[in-house]
């Protein structure tokens, strides 16, 4: 396992500090998880128990990181890493989620810039993928802060408030110039 622990950030409400995620951390992640922005702004199913979390982190695959980001004790953030099976094993795939109550202080950088940081010097990845719904500007911007890229558009592609929403595939791919998609005029 890779040593997440990062040094603090500090932000108005603190100092963030980014650490390898623990069994322990499970009730505060269900909280999280469970924050009406987090339930609205993730692709993930809402309503987390710490049942469903368990199994989850017991079932992930070899080499899947996962960190959090606690503000004076308190898990606040998370994100995790999959890196991708054989013939693309230089790509992961990355999900993240930040408490309603800490959004917009500076987590998601710190969580993107620890796993930013793994997997370009540590895990030797290439290409980072995540999927994000199309109107969430923050999280977009903040993934384009980073040097990801829209690289296409899914429409109706998850169940949202109850209604189909469209989201967006964007990818970092390191040392690469990016990519122009043909004029289709």
């Amino acid at each position: 396992m890779h040593d997440m622990t990062s040094s603090p950030t500090s932000t108005s409400a603190g100092a963030i500090r980014v650490r390898t995620s623990e069994p322990s951390d499970f009730d505060a992640l269900v909280d999280m998880m469970n924050q009406p922005g987090v339930r609205h702004g993730t692709l993930l199913s809402g309503w987390r128990t710490p049942e469903s979390l368990r199994t989850w982190h017991d079932s992930r695959p070899p080499g899947c990181i996962t960190i959090c980001a606690e503000i004076d004790g308190r898990v606040v953030g998370q994100s995790h890493l999959a890196v991708a099976k054989p013939r693309r094993s230089h790509c992961a795939s990355l999900g993240f989620a930040v408490h309603d109550a800490y959004q917009r202080r500076g987590v998601g950088s710190a969580l993107m810039a620890a796993m930013v940081e793994c997997a370009d010097h540590s895990l030797g990845l290439r290409r980072l993928e995540l999927e994000v719904f199309a109107d969430n500007a923050a999280a977009i911007a903040l993934y384009r802060k980073f040097g990801f890229v829209v690289e296409g558009r899914s429409r109706g592609a998850a169940m949202r408030d109850g209604l189909l929403a469209d989201t967006l595939h964007m990818a970092r791919y390191a040392d690469a110039p990016p990519f122009a998609y043909p004029s289709t005029s």
